[in-house]
């Protein structure tokens, strides 16, 4: 019904910056948020920054405070993540998070996407 397609995980070196893009498409649906998570090697999945739908209120992780930005295209249904300064520590795969309900359904719940790979080394 929705899928949610995220692009532009890559090696980066440290200091570097990197733009990942998170397409929602499929269905007719209503977002109500939009999340960024990352997973590194042997650790859990953690949050990195989410903005509201409608208003387009940011949170973010501590970690990533300053450094990172999340925004939005609400026409194209697309969430970015701009990570500036990157550290080696950032490395890990980047997951695009989706607060929606498809139109008709009156059920909201959360989709994920297939995760992009963001390696920082030099």
């Amino acid at each position: 019904q929705v899928q949610l397609v995220e692009s532009g995980g890559c090696l980066v070196q440290p200091g570097g910056s990197l733009r990942l893009s998170c397409a929602a498409s499929g269905s007719s649906f209503s977002i109500y948020v939009m999340r960024w998570y990352r997973q590194a090697p042997g650790k859990g999945r953690e949050f990195v920054a989410a903005i509201s739908w409608s208003g387009g209120s940011t949170y973010y992780a501590d970690s990533v405070k300053g450094r990172f930005t999340i925004s939005r295209d609400s026409a194209k249904n697309t969430v970015y993540l701009q990570m500036n300064s990157l550290k080696p520590d950032n490395t890990a795969v980047y997951y695009c998070n989706a607060d929606l309900s498809v139109t008709g359904t009156m059920i909201r719940r959360d989709y994920w996407g297939q995760g992009t790979q963001v390696t920082v080394s030099s």
